[in-house]
């Protein structure tokens, strides 16, 4: 896959490209992820489909972003497909909170996309008052001198941020592929109950959950395939992280689904 950028006003949005003739696949990565999460994808996928996955506003090699909104999300979206020129409907992907923002790209712009496919990505999102899973985010830098001192800053999330640290353009440093503080916001801004805009779109869906998932409960998943006409669901065993875990169940499932289309 080959790293592009455009701009949009004074930001870049960086995003890779498998290229090729093959129908087009926005892809959305999870939060605290970039595009590159997809190149297993694109080469399973192979010449049938071009992957084109952004690193979402804030992450990867992005820019950061006024705010962290779902509007946000989805305009940035919408301008790369115009940057392409993606006239016509693609079908759109997204894992966590991408997506999240799929379901609400799908909803606010039916006319551009052509099928949907949510990856444990739930439709209610509760923020606990107590520790949670990203409570490593507090207090962590966001730059180190040494890539070490930034992996022994991050404690036990250290293998969760380890593939995705970038040396600073200066030479002086290392950066995380993200500010912590802009995912924290991030996080909080998904918070509330998305079920208008799950049902909101028409086009032929899949929902992939991963079984053990404690972001996607096994009620809501059920509830989402219910309630929503035209959508498959796919159990794979694991947890949120199913797409990581197990591969190769991902990277069928969407393969599948997509010989359908």
């Amino acid at each position: 896959m080959r790293r592009h950028q455009m701009k949009i006003d004074d930001r870049t949005l960086s995003y890779v490209d498998s290229g090729g003739s093959g129908r087009p696949l926005l892809a959305l990565h999870g939060g605290l992820s970039e595009g590159l999460a997809f190149a297993g994808l694109a080469a399973h996928l192979g010449d049938a489909w071009r992957v084109v996955a952004p690193d979402q506003r804030g992450h990867g090699s992005s820019d950061r972003a006024p705010h962290y909104r779902r509007e946000g999300y989805v305009s940035d979206a919408v301008a790369l497909l115009d940057h392409l020129g993606l006239d016509a409907p693609v079908a759109l992907l997204g894992y966590s909170l991408g997506g999240l923002n799929a379901y609400h790209l799908a909803a606010a712009h039916p006319d551009r996309i052509s099928a949907l496919v949510g990856v444990d990505a739930t439709v209610e999102i509760r923020i606990p008052d107590g520790p949670n899973w990203f409570d490593f985010l507090q207090g962590l830098p966001a730059t180190a001198p040494t890539r070490e001192e930034l992996l022994a800053a991050a404690g036990p999330a250290a293998p969760f941020v380890a593939d995705g640290l970038r040396p600073l353009p200066d030479g002086t440093g290392w950066r995380l592929a993200y500010h912590p503080q802009d995912m924290l916001d991030s996080i909080h801004a998904c918070a509330g109950e998305h079920w208008e805009t799950w049902l909101a779109s028409t086009c032929p869906a899949l929902l992939i959950h991963g079984t053990g998932s404690l972001a996607l409960t096994r009620p809501v998943a059920d509830a989402m395939v219910a309630r929503r006409p035209k959508t498959a669901y796919t159990p794979l065993d694991g947890d949120h992280f199913v797409p990581f875990t197990d591969p190769d169940g991902f990277h069928k499932a969407v393969g599948s689904f997509l010989a359908t289309l």
